[in-house]
């Protein structure tokens, strides 16, 4: 990560702080994209990962091959990398 020095060469500049705050996950080596596999289908395809989103996350996605929904669950570590896990969003329903 390049770093500014502030007015009296001895820190970073309040720029790069409000970048630190901004973007907690570092200098932008965090994980972008994840490998996983439908538990409906059992397809394996890789995911698009939103590191702005904060280092702890979970949503809803629909398989791109069968369409059914999982729930996403990410975990951003302090090094950037990403612990990606889903599960069927339905799983617990009774029908």
């Amino acid at each position: 990560m390049i770093r500014r020095a502030d007015e009296d060469g001895d820190g970073p500049t309040d720029s790069d702080r409000d970048l630190d705050e901004e973007f907690p996950l570092g200098d932008g080596t965090a994980a972008m994209e994840a490998d996983v596999t439908c538990p409906y289908c059992f397809e394996s395809m890789s995911i698009t990962l939103d590191p702005g989103s904060g280092s702890h996350q979970q949503y809803v996605e629909d398989c791109q091959v069968c369409c059914r929904p999982w729930t996403v669950f990410v975990h951003y570590d302090e090094d950037g990398e990403a612990d990606v896990s889903i599960e069927a969003a339905d799983e617990g329903d009774s029908e």
